[in-house]
């Protein structure tokens, strides 16, 4: 682990840098003998039926941005949502909250609505270190409500039934979003000034007409998650079937081209090697330290010490806090599973609510600096600092702390929903 802190200190990408150490102490252990075993690791960490989703959600947020999909709900949403104290930064939290439960993904979350509310949200002199914050800040619930590419990832590692953890994150995501809007309010009606009037009115008329525009967009949501919760698709044929859905509403409802449709393939392709390369160097992680034994250690280590769950809280928050400021959300998830993961039965700990817990703290590290993959997103849309989108953040990772300890303190926060549906 040092080895792999000091090397991603000097600039090295996630991948070699936990690939590389993992190799090395491969060789030095067993020699080329025990390096034959890569082979069967690197296949078994891309034969993988769950993974195959993942590239099939990011296509399908990538053809609705790209279409124009986008901006027609972002449009609907701050018509819908007009009379709200916070106008367009509450548009900012439930767009981003909307296009996370297709998307999956942090990064497309917080570009997508951001490359639409920036401009307007500039224009109209909205406070821009709480624009920028909200943005960066709502982008991290793509990760949290369903479907979650991260969740996916998890669910890969241990082997945990990805269904009930996609309902698992219902609850814990719906409620960060009730505090991201509440917190807005609060502000806006403590200070007018840095949310000012959209002129955007909510009539009978315009609230039919917005209605229409996110039906097609809400069937979307409906078909994909719907498939997944009853059992009538896996994940992955429900991500296929939101594909073809995506393709066939941006068709009729959007501006999709054969350009639009190639761009999206291309930018498809390119994330998802990002993905899996770093899956595929911490399977090789994963090898390595199952070789050393170390789960095994740390179990038996954790009993000689007697932990309790709360100091198990106290050592989760330590280490999610170290690598939320140096890796992004994916290499969290493949650095920290595979040595965690054993622990959780000796503990009486829940590994579905785990994962949850897992996924807030990555939300948390995606926008804690320096690191921080959506405050460079965001600022990168804008003519304002890095600086101010990490002020603007700030008020929510307060948020999301207090999200942490009421799961910590009532997990049935997130076991409830799933122990009612599949009893």
């Amino acid at each position: 682990m040092a080895v792999f802190i000091s090397l991603l200190t000097l600039g090295m990408s996630i991948p070699f840098a936990i690939g590389l150490p993992s190799l090395v102490y491969l060789y030095i252990q067993g020699g080329i003998p025990l390096l034959k075993g890569i082979g069967l690791a690197s296949w078994g960490s891309m034969n993988s039926f769950i993974l195959t989703a993942i590239p099939l959600f990011i296509l399908m947020a990538e053809i609705l941005q790209r279409s124009g999909m986008t901006l027609r709900v972002y449009h609907a949403l701050a018509t819908l949502f007009s009379r709200i104290p916070g106008g367009l930064l509450q548009t900012n939290i439930i767009g981003c909250a909307a296009f996370g439960s297709i998307s999956g993904s942090s990064i497309t979350t917080a570009a997508s609505i951001g490359s639409v509310a920036l401009p307007e949200l500039t224009r109209r002199k909205y406070d821009p270190q709480l624009s920028a914050g909200s943005l960066a800040a709502g982008g991290t619930l793509g990760i949290l409500i369903p479907p979650s590419l991260a969740i996916i990832i998890y669910s890969s590692f241990t082997e945990t039934s990805v269904a009930k953890l996609f309902m698992a994150g219902v609850i814990p995501g719906l409620l960060l979003t009730l505090m991201f809007v509440a917190y807005i309010a609060w502000k806006a009606i403590r200070n007018p000034e840095i949310a000012p009037k959209t002129g955007i009115e909510l009539t009978w008329a315009s609230g039919i007409r917005s209605g229409i525009d996110l039906l097609p967009f809400g069937f979307l949501i409906g078909i994909t998650l719907g498939f997944i919760y009853f059992g009538i698709a896996t994940v992955t044929e429900a991500a296929a079937i939101g594909c073809l859905g995506a393709i066939v509403l941006s068709a009729v409802y959007g501006k999709l081209t054969i350009r639009n449709l190639l761009d999206a393939f291309e930018s498809t392709v390119m994330m998802c090697g990002n993905i899996l390369f770093i899956v595929l160097a911490a399977y090789l992680f994963a090898y390595a330290i199952s070789y050393a034994g170390i789960g095994e250690e740390l179990v038996s280590l954790a009993l000689d010490m007697e932990m309790t769950k709360f100091e198990f809280y106290v050592f989760l928050f330590i280490i999610f806090t170290i690598l939320g400021a140096l890796v992004e959300s994916v290499g969290m998830i493949v650095i920290t599973v595979p040595l965690l993961f054993p622990l959780l039965e000796p503990l009486g700990i829940d590994p579905i609510w785990f994962g949850i817990l897992v996924v807030v703290y990555i939300e948390l590290g995606q926008i804690t600096p320096p690191l921080g993959i959506n405050l460079f997103v965001v600022q990168a849309m804008w003519k304002g600092t890095l600086k101010d989108v990490v002020i603007g953040t700030i008020p929510f990772h307060l948020l999301m702390f207090v999200l942490l300890a009421m799961l910590m303190i009532w997990p049935e926060l997130a076991l409830w929903l799933p122990s009612k549906v599949y009893q």
